[in-house]
């Protein structure tokens, strides 16, 4: 076990956040002996089929480690802001969480800090991680900024940034920014105890990116970009939601999801957007190529690898997709 910094047992933080993203950021907090003294994450709710109650990942983690816990389902509600109020925050820390009000952002006395998965202004919205694969860019990273009234716009703190690989899908550049986010919410809180950071205000010149909430139309794929395009696509919605398209099959149309292809350069003289059922392949028709489907997900059914499908199922030698 680590020798602890008294300096910074001494400052009291309370911890804002949700899903997995934010454990390993918390997680962190703990090792680094920062003195975490309360976490606030989303309430309990019924999910999935069976409507079963699911705690949040935060929530988890937070139980093992005995820290007090609170769930409030409205920020504003006067009993929830003089349950912080009495805590008496030095400090604020939110990962991944709904936007804060005022009323509760401006009680600690020295602030609030964000930790936002890109390199602001670059991509500010609620899917930074998604729209950099979607959008084939080279390079990613993590910012802490002080937040104010506006999403996204407060002023950065510290920033570190991260290298896409080609290979990089939504979930493995979210793994990779959970660690780098982790140990810039560290050293952030350092920072700001011992005023060694200078805030500064975000420079935008108007040709910055967004990172727009994923809904049931822009997960949707267009047949008529690149083959390139299309790829990431399914790389930056992958492992969640999924990239979807219509699967047209005897005057049925199904929409199905897609977790993985490959892209295969080689003229034909086959139509765009017609399906080619191989023996252990099913290849999407493209006026470059082919688009080589990896991982599929038909309605009511869990993901398969193409080879285990094909395994399960026949289809019709005249399927097009939309």
């Amino acid at each position: 076990m680590k020798k602890k910094d008294l300096s910074q047992m001494s400052k009291k933080i309370i911890f804002f956040g949700t899903p997995s993203f934010a454990v390993k950021c918390l997680e962190k907090m703990v090792d680094e002996n920062l003195n975490v003294i309360a976490v606030v994450t989303s309430p309990d709710r019924p999910a999935g089929r069976g409507r079963k109650i699911r705690t949040s990942a935060v929530k988890q983690f937070s139980k093992t480690q005995k820290i007090t816990l609170l769930q409030p389902s409205n920020l504003k509600d006067p009993k929830f802001i003089k349950k912080l109020i009495d805590l008496e925050p030095d400090l604020m820390v939110v990962v991944a969480f709904r936007m804060l009000p005022k009323i509760v952002w401006s009680i600690p006395s020295r602030g609030t800090f964000n930790l936002h998965a890109s390199l602001l202004p670059q991509y500010k919205g609620s899917a930074p991680i998604n729209w950099a694969i979607i959008n084939q860019e080279k390079y990613s990273g993590v910012t802490t900024f002080l937040i104010n009234e506006e999403i996204d716009t407060g002023s950065i703190l510290l920033q570190k940034k991260v290298t896409i690989d080609k290979k990089e899908t939504a979930g493995s550049l979210q793994d990779k920014l959970a660690i780098k986010g982790s140990e810039l919410i560290c050293e952030t809180v350092k920072g700001i105890f011992e005023e060694t950071i200078r805030p500064q205000k975000q420079l935008a010149k108007g040709t910055e990116k967004i990172a727009p909430k994923l809904n049931k139309e822009n997960v949707f794929i267009n047949w008529n970009k690149s083959l390139e395009e299309i790829q990431a696509k399914i790389k930056g919605l992958s492992p969640y939601p999924g990239a979807k398209f219509n699967w047209i099959e005897n005057q049925k149309t199904s929409v199905i999801k897609i977790f993985d292809a490959e892209i295969i350069k080689e003229k034909h003289k086959f139509d765009p957007q017609r399906v080619i059922i191989g023996v252990k392949k099913i290849l999407v028709t493209h006026q470059s190529g082919f688009l080589n489907c990896k991982i599929l997900q038909f309605p009511n059914k869990k993901q398969l690898g193409v080879v285990d499908l094909l395994n399960g199922r026949s289809f019709s030698d005249k399927v097009k997709v939309s």
